[in-house]
């Protein structure tokens, strides 16, 4: 890969990490702080958030008779989307000690936590815990599916694609024989590395 572009990327990556501490640092300054797993606020906010909830009458009279038609398809997805998590972490734990491949975290993507908020009643929670679980599940097959592509073919694309993941961009160009082949080991070294 060009110098050049290889330095824009750093310098993209490290921005992107900056971005994200500074903005969770300003987010848990103003209204949480973390004790091991546990999201705890202050009695103050802690007040507003339980004078904000609205009740579970209220919000299904305030909501489209749309919403309880499509309700049989948005959570029919629940058991695919078990089976493809269960697939997922099969699929890692013995493919990836065989090409040695760092394992993805799942704890990392799937992350439960909107639980703890006082402002939404039990309803809310139930749609935020379906919602967290399934975009935390494609983040996480998203994280696997790069590392076993990052593996077997780190080439972009001729054609531009949208919704690239983060390992993407450092891939070999679409064409460049010569570089697949000298970099090929390098790109699954990195995978050995990586925490």
């Amino acid at each position: 890969m060009d110098q050049r572009i290889q330095h824009l990327l750093n310098q993209i990556s490290a921005l992107e990490s900056e971005l994200q501490t500074e903005l969770h640092q300003r987010e848990t300054k103003l209204f949480y702080r973390i004790t091991g797993k546990r999201v705890e606020f202050d009695e103050a906010v802690g007040k507003i958030h339980r004078q904000s909830k609205a009740g579970i009458v209220r919000r299904i009279l305030d909501s489209r008779p749309q919403n309880f038609f499509a309700a049989p398809f948005v959570y029919g997805l629940i058991a695919p989307l078990v089976f493809l998590d269960l697939c997922m972490s099969i699929y890692q734990a013995i493919c990836f000690p065989i090409y040695g491949i760092a394992k993805v975290k799942r704890a990392d993507y799937i992350v439960m936590d909107r639980w703890q908020l006082g402002y939404l009643n039990f309803m809310e929670k139930f749609h935020c815990a379906y919602c967290e679980y399934a975009n935390g599940l494609f983040a996480y097959g998203a994280e696997i599916a790069a590392r076993t592509e990052q593996y077997w073919c780190p080439i972009k694309h001729a054609h531009k694609v949208l919704g690239t993941h983060a390992r993407y961009q450092r891939f070999l160009a679409y064409g460049d024989a010569q570089q697949y082949q000298a970099r090929l080991k390098q790109f699954r070294e990195a995978l050995r590395q990586q925490k």
